[in-house]
């Protein structure tokens, strides 16, 4: 089987490649396709691929271009990592929202919309030439704003693209651990949108094992999510929220620290990444240590602003570990090619499991997944704190279609307007005509 990834000059790019070299099984991927539009970023991962690849029997080999169209040709299945603007254009939304008192984290908030709104006619692109060169091919996206991109791509290859993220994943197997419970056998009762879910419930030979966490408040202070939130807070919605909900909870005190830190996450990743892509320029850099090192550092300073607001200091060695968006994009991947039917938390169409959705609507849920693709389960209705935020967010989600294809400034600032995050329609007017300015990737969004 042939894999594409786009983005493939992207720095976690690596970890992809490094689950694949760990499967052997028959119908497995054999090639890899890099593309991206950096020709020094794809020659700098795919020399750590090379490292990776050293002395691994039948490892899939590796080819770049930075031709999409070539890119496309003949694949089984296509990963879709892109960042449009880079990471200079995210520092970018994290500043002018800041500036503006507002949140401009790249999924959530004002920064969330502006990375949208960039984001969507691209990978809108990208669905369409994979319509046109490869039809039979299954996409896989973890391009952010994840759901808000799935379903831009999903009005052009309906089912075929599923949305990963690997934050549920990570939230899931952290419970189970508290709860002594393993990860991989234990039933997740998750749903919401793209970092904006909560955990209902972890059901372990059919008993719902979270109360008996919510009733420890030595274990619920015990990882990530309950340092994060606090157990009494945890303990008032009967649920563990995903991670991202903290900028909703917790918003003026995350924009405080992110408006009084050294520097924004955006900026942070621009500069670390930007050092090792430079590192990488010379021939007799070891590649892969360079990418691990880069990757430890990474992982130890994410969310650390929220962390900061919360005053729960480093992270615990054992919170270190995601979910493994990469592990969720191979078992995807096996459970489509092989018909090896598993569950996973995707991102898909709605259907009728969400009665306060319309069907097109990607939502964030357990799915059963087998040869025909991924299939939302059903699921109980939402409380009613989280069906205003979820309706709020995915009616800013729609606008941000709708000025993506009619390049209406108008609905773009409807877009910042309607987002709980933004509470003023002027702060919505500044933002769109800063964003505009910063960014030539706005240009479409016509007076």
């Amino acid at each position: 089987m042939k894999l594409t990834i786009l983005g493939g000059g992207g720095f976690r790019v690596p970890l992809v490649y490094g689950a694949l070299l760990g499967d052997h099984a028959e119908g497995r991927v054999t090639r890899v396709t890099l593309h991206d539009l950096d020709a020094g970023r794809l020659s700098a991962v795919a020399r750590v691929l090379a490292d990776q690849a050293e002395g691994v029997r039948d490892a899939p080999e590796v080819t770049a271009t930075t031709d999409l169209d070539e890119a496309l040709r003949g694949a089984d299945f296509v990963f879709s990592a892109i960042r449009v603007g880079g990471l200079e254009g995210r520092a970018a939304d994290e500043r002018i929202a800041l500036a503006e008192g507002v949140l401009g984290q790249e999924t959530v908030g004002a920064g969330g919309i502006a990375y949208g709104l960039r984001t969507v006619p691209v990978a809108t692109h990208i669905a369409r030439r994979v319509a046109a060169l490869a039809p039979d091919a299954w996409v896989i996206n973890f391009t952010n704003p994840a759901g808000l991109v799935t379903e831009a791509m999903s009005r052009v290859l309906g089912d075929r693209v599923v949305g990963i993220c690997d934050s549920p994943v990570g939230l899931g197997r952290r419970v189970a651990r508290i709860l002594g419970a393993d990860p991989d056998e234990a039933w997740i009762d998750y749903v919401g949108l793209n970092h904006l879910g909560w955990l209902r419930g972890l059901r372990v030979g059919g008993r719902d094992e979270l109360p008996r966490l919510l009733a420890d408040e030595e274990a619920l202070g015990s990882f990530e999510e309950g340092r994060l939130f606090g157990p009494e807070w945890l303990r008032s919605l009967g649920a563990i929220p995903n991670e991202y909900l903290h900028y909703y909870y917790f918003n003026r005190e995350a924009v405080h620290a992110y408006r009084t830190a050294g520097r924004t996450r955006g900026a942070y990743l621009r500069d670390q990444q930007g050092a090792f892509y430079e590192e990488m320029g010379k021939p007799d850099t070891p590649a892969l240590a360079a990418w691990r090192r880069t990757l430890a550092d990474r992982e130890a300073t994410y969310m650390a602003a929220n962390r900061e607001a919360a005053g729960v200091g480093e992270r615990d060695e054992a919170d270190l570990e995601s979910g493994g968006y990469e592990k969720v994009a191979l078992a995807l991947m096996r459970a489509v090619a092989r018909d090896e039917r598993t569950t996973l938390i995707l991102n898909v169409r709605n259907g009728t499991t969400l009665s306060v959705l319309d069907a097109d609507a990607v939502i964030e849920v357990p799915c059963l997944v087998d040869a025909n693709g991924a299939r939302p389960v059903a699921v109980a209705p939402l409380p009613y704190h989280a069906v205003g935020l979820v309706t709020a967010v995915k009616a800013v989600e729609r606008e941000v279609l709708a000025a993506a294809e009619s390049g209406s400034r108008e609905t773009a600032v409807k877009a910042f307007a309607l987002h709980p995050l933004v509470d003023s329609v002027a702060v919505a007017r500044r933002l769109v005509e800063s964003y505009v300015a910063e960014h030539p990737g706005l240009a479409y969004l016509r007076r």
